[in-house]
């Protein structure tokens, strides 16, 4: 029977109770048969074998006793060990999600820092290209203002030689021009 605690409960008590019985008997039970079997033995011979065996119980008893005490020791230090073991196991645990979350932080710190940074050179690569932008698109006004200020001249030209062309079309043929 294993008992992790060696309180001497009573698991333990009938236990012990149950090993003394039966050593108890073995050994007398022996000792008896061997007397009824030697008839011719006396009663002095009797009380003399059930003085040495009532010793082989008690050594037999302490015996036990001593191995009980050094398995309960035995138990206690495997008991202490394990509980031991489970409490480096937990503090290692407790410690590796202490280090699985301070890496989360840093990490965090360091992604939120570098998005930072990214949209630091976007604003700035925004503006410069806001500022070419700018100048380009100032200079297509400018083109586009020129066409049309351009465009409404050529059509003013156009009418003109349209009615200049009318105009001759009217009075007839026209005369070569002679210099």
């Amino acid at each position: 029977m294993m008992s992790f605690e060696g309180d001497g409960s009573s698991s333990e008590t009938l236990l012990e109770n149950c090993v003394h019985s039966y050593i108890y008997i073995k050994f007398c039970g022996t000792s008896m048969d061997f007397l009824f079997e030697g008839a011719s033995a006396s009663h002095s011979t009797h009380h003399e074998g059930h003085d040495q065996n009532q010793r082989m119980v008690e050594d037999t008893i302490v015996n036990l006793n001593n191995e009980n005490i050094e398995e309960n020791s035995s138990l206690n230090d495997i008991n202490r060990r394990t509980q031991e073991l489970v409490e480096r196991i937990h503090t290692r645990r407790s410690n590796n999600l202490k280090e699985i979350e301070s890496f989360q932080k840093v990490l965090v710190d360091k992604v939120t820092e570098v998005c930072q940074q990214m949209k630091q050179k976007l604003y700035k690569a925004y503006e410069e290209n806001s500022s070419e932008m700018g100048l380009k698109l100032q200079e297509l006004t400018d083109v586009l203002e020129m066409c049309t200020k351009l465009h409404g001249e050529l059509l003013e030209a156009s009418h003109v030689l349209g009615g200049l062309r009318d105009g001759l079309a009217v009075s007839g043929v026209a005369e070569p021009v002679t210099d």
